[in-house]
């Protein structure tokens, strides 16, 4: 996934799940501070991306994002981690 594909992931379902304004949605955007993501609605909202992406999303990847782009950074970096192993399995 690229960057920009997660961030319309995320943006889609900060909108769905939580009925967000989509215009408060940026990259610096706070998730507990300015959207008022609490940490039954991070479950969630984890939940979402791994059925969406077929991640395999742990609460502790998590753990230490406080922005939107935290989000999207650590998504994608699970899709490269991904990508790596796809890669290497091919080359095995």
């Amino acid at each position: 996934m690229t960057e920009q594909q997660i961030q319309g992931l995320l943006s889609e379902a900060l909108v769905s799940l939580f009925e967000i304004d989509p215009n408060k949605i940026t990259p610096e955007t706070h998730l507990y501070e300015d959207l008022e993501i609490d940490s039954i609605d991070a479950i969630d909202l984890i939940d979402y991306i791994k059925r969406n992406t077929g991640y395999k999303v742990k609460p502790e990847d998590f753990r230490n994002v406080r922005t939107v782009n935290d989000v999207v950074q650590a998504v994608l970096k699970m899709s490269q981690q991904t990508q790596q192993a796809t890669d290497d399995s091919q080359n095995a």
